[in-house]
């Protein structure tokens, strides 16, 4: 019996109907006659959290982490469980199972994972389905490959998982325990992925709010030569005064000068260079999914996870092919189709596709036809199924439209253009000026006439800058000008544009622009950048849902909040830049191409991680207006009432006891010696044990909860010396001949508290000071 064991229970109901029927329906698989067809739930079984490990786990503590496995446990989902057992059963009876999981890592993994935790033997096939419509099930279904072809495939994804694990697990602890000691509540999830995403947010929003605009003059001179006038612009030599280190000119008395000068017309302008050149620009490559989220988040407005969910529909609406494709590539296989797909296009029901379709050429074979460039699966774009755009809804229209523009683009010539460059050299100052002549539209043609790109932004799907639209008059080297009107333009430097979920999903996979090792800036730039096609839009969807940052305004700007500054302040480098996440996306690639192995990615992950969590051990989060604790340099100052009056003291309490005076609503630590966490906290005034702290989940009382119980007139029953005011310590007391160097009035006595021997000021509690004891001397 051949068992299919489909990724979700949609695809495992295509599949069947275009088995042998009849179908018969049973609780949680199909039964035909070329064979039985179940499904999963996406990722039935999960990997162990870390107190399934060892249950001391579940109390969150510094010293534990980090937290390696050295065999790794995956758990059956709760959800999960009735399904996983039918899959079992049905293995148990299976002769050959046919893994049918989508067509990329992730997909090869969640099926793999199953059959190892069940350490199957059976013979496994892969089914690779790039679209659900019959024929290409069918077409799939008679070309089965061997599943162990696809083994570096699950091996990356497996290496990904446990990398994030790893990172997510630890680091999210150690520094949510870094914001405890800090008196903070919030739980900071951090990602090997989602941290450095978000820290190019905070970085953007920094630059903004530095930036300082800075104005500059362009002089500009129209020239006329026997074949017609052109406009061309002055280029400041590097000997020229007034310019600043990009050679922009910032003196605006300069500009009138030079104006002044070229307009005495004292001499001819010569052309020095010229350069005449045929351009081709070959037709644009169908979309991957980072690809169509970009365009459509461009166009449309849309948020990467509604393109990723639309995207979805169409595909399980058997219309277009599979969505979460890193590829823009199609197999040679497909070019057939094409015939098919653009006659169905003309009667699609939206009248620009229709004229498009009509347009083609199907002589033309476009450089995306190109097996060596496919993987798992190819470019997303249209089925043969017929479609009626008139009867989806607005959203599913627009992905079907870029979707089937940029197929029909295949079939269009190539982009011809003549670009021209020219120097000018008058009165010993250069000029410059570029033109380009279309010669033929070819396929964009029908990117220019959009009807649905309004602002004509052919840039925005294709990377171009164009100079200048116009075309120069026919000219040659040596040809003589004269120089007929001048004009400067007062400009001001622009700020970087705030990020959308659009552009950071681009900056995602484009990431090598924002690395700070030239190095591996150059390494990076031909690579798939971080995250994956699935899982970019979820990342940025999460950092939204876990007040990382929030929308602002009609383009849904992306703005961090305070917890995003303080967290991406508090990480080194090596988290929040993604130079080591780009790295070790390239590692992962590598891993699918067979290089490479799953333990050594995984050393390196957990060499890592126990830097890091060092790190953490030692970081304080200090937000705004916080003040960094001088004695142990983890928790943070707070303020606080006591008998007496208002201090200040260490969040990090009892671990630290640092106390100071306040000065204006400040601490004063100018005058506090810094001394071990031997020091206890003179002045508070609720005279509890210890032993009915409020503690949290890493064991350290956080400042709020202190304050809680000050306010609440908490008490205990027996007070432990150490948390008693001073004035009650008399009979530990001794003389003293050390004149207290903070308030210059009281001397300075040796008391025994919980923690052993100190020094505090005999005028407390108008002076706090307290200072360690070195062998009955005071630590001055």
């Amino acid at each position: 019996m051949r068992l299919y064991i489909a990724e979700k229970p949609s695809m495992g109901a295509e599949i069947a109907k275009c088995l042998t029927g009849p179908v018969q329906r049973r609780d949680g698989y199909l039964i035909t006659k070329d064979g039985i067809v179940t499904w999963a739930f996406g990722h039935i079984l999960r990997q162990a959290e870390p107190e399934e490990y060892n249950a001391k786990y579940k109390k969150w503590n510094a010293d534990d982490l980090p937290i390696i496995p050295s065999n790794w446990k995956m758990i059956i989902d709760e959800n999960c469980k009735k399904q996983f057992n039918i899959i079992k059963n049905l293995i148990d009876k299976a002769d050959e199972i046919v893994h049918a999981g989508d067509p990329d890592r992730e997909g090869q993994l969640l099926i793999d994972e199953v059959l190892d935790y069940l350490h199957c033997r059976k013979p496994v096939k892969r089914i690779l389905l790039n679209a659900l419509d019959e024929e290409s099930i069918k077409k799939a279904n008679a070309q089965l490959r061997e599943n162990t072809e696809f083994l570096n495939l699950k091996k990356s994804a497996l290496a990904r998982a446990r990398a994030d694990w790893l990172i997510g697990m630890n680091l999210s602890r150690a520094y949510t325990l870094a914001a405890r000691r800090a008196g903070k509540k919030e739980v900071l999830a951090i990602g090997r992925v989602k941290t450095p995403t978000l820290a190019l947010v905070v970085r953007r929003e920094r630059e903004l709010q530095n930036f300082k605009p800075v104005d500059y003059f362009v002089i500009k001179a129209l020239f006329a030569h026997e074949n017609g006038e052109f406009m061309a612009t002055w280029k400041p030599q590097d000997t020229q005064k007034g310019l600043d280190g990009e050679n922009r000119l910032l003196d605006e008395q300069i500009a009138k000068d030079l104006i002044a000068k070229f307009n005495t017309k004292a001499e001819q302008g010569r052309i020095t260079a010229y350069q005449k050149a045929q351009k081709k620009e070959a037709q644009r490559l169908p979309f991957s999914l980072s690809t169509l989220q970009v365009l459509a988040g461009k166009r449309f407005g849309y948020d990467p996870q509604l393109v990723l969910d639309t995207a979805q529909k169409l595909y399980e609406r058997k219309l277009t092919t599979y969505p979460r494709s890193d590829c823009e590539y199609l197999p040679q296989s497909q070019y057939g189709d094409s015939k098919v797909i653009l006659h169905n296009l003309l009667g699609c029901g939206e009248n620009q596709l229709s004229v498009w379709a009509q347009k083609t050429d199907l002589k033309i074979k476009s450089r995306a036809w190109n097996d060596k460039k496919i993987t798992a699966h190819h470019a997303i774009i249209p089925t043969k199924v017929k479609v009626n755009l008139n009867a989806l809804a607005e959203v599913e229209r627009n992905i079907y439209f870029l979707i089937a523009q940029a197929y029909i683009a295949q079939f269009y010539p190539v982009h011809i253009y003549d670009q021209t460059k020219i120097t000018v050299e008058y009165m010993q100052e250069i000029f410059t000026a570029s033109g380009r002549t279309v010669k033929q539209p070819g396929w964009k043609e029908l990117y220019m006439q959009s009807g649905r790109n309004k602002n004509k932004d052919n840039d925005s799907e294709n990377g171009d800058k164009e100079e200048e639209n116009a075309s120069l008059p026919a000219m040659k080297k040596g040809d003589m000008v004269d120089y007929a009107a001048g004009k400067y333009e007062k400009k001001s430097t622009k700020p970087p544009t705030r990020f959308t979920s659009a552009t950071l999903l681009a900056g995602m996979k484009e990431i090598h622009k924002y690395v700070k090792d030239v190095e591996v800036k150059k390494k990076l730039k031909d690579i798939y950048g971080i995250g994956t096609e699935a899982t970019r839009a979820s990342i940025i969807e999460d950092l939204i849902k876990r007040g990382f940052l929030q929308t602002e305004g009609r383009k849904k700007y992306l703005i961090p909040t305070q917890t995003a500054y303080m967290l991406i302040d508090a990480l080194p480098d090596e988290m929040t830049y993604p130079d080591s996440t780009a790295v070790w996306e390239d590692y992962l690639h590598s891993l699918s191409e067979g290089e490479g192995s799953v333990e050594e990615f995984l050393q390196m992950q957990a060499k890592f991680t126990r830097d890091l969590c060092a790190k953490a051990n030692k970081t304080v989060l200090a937000g705004e207006n916080e003040y960094k604790c001088p004695r142990c340099g983890r928790g943070i100052m707070v303020k606080r009432n006591g008998r007496n009056g208002a201090f200040w003291g260490c969040s990090n309490f009892p671990a630290c006891r640092m106390t100071c005076n306040d000065v204006d609503g400040k601490p004063d630590m100018k005058a506090k010696q810094v001394g071990n966490r031997n020091n206890f906290m003179p002045n508070y005034n609720t005279n509890y044990t210890g032993e009915n702290e409020a503690i949290t989940d890493s064991g350290i009382i956080s400042a709020w909860d202190l304050v809680l119980q000050n306010s609440s007139g908490y008490r205990a029953a027996k007070p432990k010396l150490s948390a008693m005011p001073l004035e009650k310590q008399t009979k530990q007391q001794t003389s003293s001949k050390y004149l207290c160097p903070h308030c210059k009035d009281g001397n300075l006595r040796r008391i025994h508290g919980r923690n052993g021997w100190f020094w505090a000021c005999s005028n407390y509690p108008h002076c706090t000071a307290t200072y360690d004891d070195n062998n009955g001397m005071p630590v001055l």
